[in-house]
């Protein structure tokens, strides 16, 4: 009875010792590149960060009170008027107060042409790349390597050289100043789409598809209902950067319009620039459209950069 009762206290003890000696262990100091390599990523997450930092800095400013102290790190003159100028509820007397200018910007009938730019492009130019793509992964028709070889070299064309022979085009169709103008030229073809999808596929068992096509499949239901499934991945992927490219875009849709019926929110943040009658821009009210310009960019960041992030990855694995 008395070893059985001493053994669990010498554990206990041996136990309790080794904690001790544990919890006293000194800690690693960190390595010199280890150390460099957090100041680096400081820095640049800093740099990164602080232009959209000092953008809503700006945009809760009075325009006078931040001339008077344009280096305060904090909004000069607390103020949400810019955002009300934006969105057409200020008065114009409130806004010369302010500093601000008495234009406004129609910020939602500029949301809408870009979301409709947008979302039009991005499903043109996946859907064209994807049936590009499964034509040059799984079909077997002649000329084929030849073709797809073309199609890596408009890779390495620069996009300005297109665009005064997609101008002409444009014009002499008669779509100027239209949805249609800003959209088709870059719908129907993308290289990069098209040799990421083609690589991803070239990647992925064709045992399915084969048994698929032997019960009397046709090629276009393999494709939507066995291999589109497999590739939802990388197509979301290029859907969301296809979105991004198409939100952010200036020169084209500048080139093509100069009715406000179909300008993006792009032009529309130019255009409200250009009409201040002012000495100088409402730079506060400028940075309040801006930010309410790319907040539906970051919250498609926030729903679908992981996504992103891990189809990128699994394709680099594939």
């Amino acid at each position: 009875m008395t070893a059985t009762a001493t053994a669990p206290s010498v554990r206990s003890d041996a136990t309790a010792t080794d904690r001790s000696t544990a919890t006293k262990r000194p800690r690693r100091r960190p390595s010199v590149g280890k150390t460099l390599a957090w100041v680096y990523l400081t820095i640049v997450i800093v740099v990164t960060v602080f232009p959209f930092y000092w953008m809503l800095r700006s945009a809760f400013s009075n325009n006078y009170a931040m001339i008077a102290h344009p280096s305060s790190p904090w909004p000069v003159g607390f103020t949400i008027g810019p955002f009300l100028r934006v969105l057409g509820l200020e008065d114009p007397a409130e806004a010369a107060a302010q500093g601000g200018s008495g234009a406004t910007v129609h910020i939602l009938h500029y949301l809408v042409n870009s979301i409709v730019y947008a979302s039009v492009s991005t499903v043109l130019i996946v859907f064209f790349s994807l049936i590009a793509a499964y034509a040059f992964a799984r079909l077997q028709w002649r000329g084929r390597d030849l073709v797809f070889s073309c199609f890596l070299a408009a890779l390495m064309v620069p996009g300005i050289l297109t665009v005064l022979p997609n101008f002409v085009l444009i014009k002499e169709l008669g779509l100027l100043n239209s949805f249609a103008g800003m959209i088709l030229p870059g719908a129907l073809f993308s290289a990069f789409n098209i040799f990421f999808l083609r690589q991803f596929m070239l990647g992925l068992s064709t045992e399915t598809e084969e048994a698929a096509l032997l019960d009397g499949a046709g090629r276009l239901r393999v494709l939507f209902q066995l291999t589109l499934p497999m590739t939802s991945g990388p197509i979301t992927t290029l859907a969301i950067l296809g979105f991004i490219g198409q939100w952010n875009d200036y020169f084209w849709p500048l080139l093509v319009t100069t009715d406000e019926s179909v300008q993006p929110l792009t032009l529309g943040l130019a255009v409200f620039k250009q009409s201040s009658p002012q000495t100088q821009p409402d730079w506060a009210g400028l940075m309040a459209a801006t930010i309410v310009a790319a907040l539906p960019m970051l919250l498609l960041f926030m729903a679908f950069g992981k996504r992103i992030v891990n189809s990128i990855g699994f394709s680099g694995l594939k």
